[in-house]
């Protein structure tokens, strides 16, 4: 199922805060065939996980992205 081929995190546990925090994904390096991303608790700051996106992804979800933007006419 596509639908289920990538994920993106909103809340990951955390050991220092000793539960499940909202975390945000700040971009760590970009190479010619995926980007990495790490997840950092909003509370402390900790890191708490990476996620890897590779170009095929990226490709994809823009073609998703451009699908559900919806189309202005003008009137002449």
């Amino acid at each position: 199922m596509e639908q289920f081929e990538s994920f993106k995190a909103s809340r990951l546990y955390c050991r220092r805060c000793a539960k499940s925090m909202p975390v945000r994904e700040r971009l760590l390096l970009i190479l010619p065939d995926k980007d990495l991303y790490e997840y950092l608790c909003t509370g402390c700051g900790d890191s708490l996980g990476e996620r890897e996106v590779s170009l095929a992804e990226r490709r994809h979800a823009a073609r998703q992205a451009g699908l559900r933007t919806p189309r202005v006419r003008h009137r002449r």
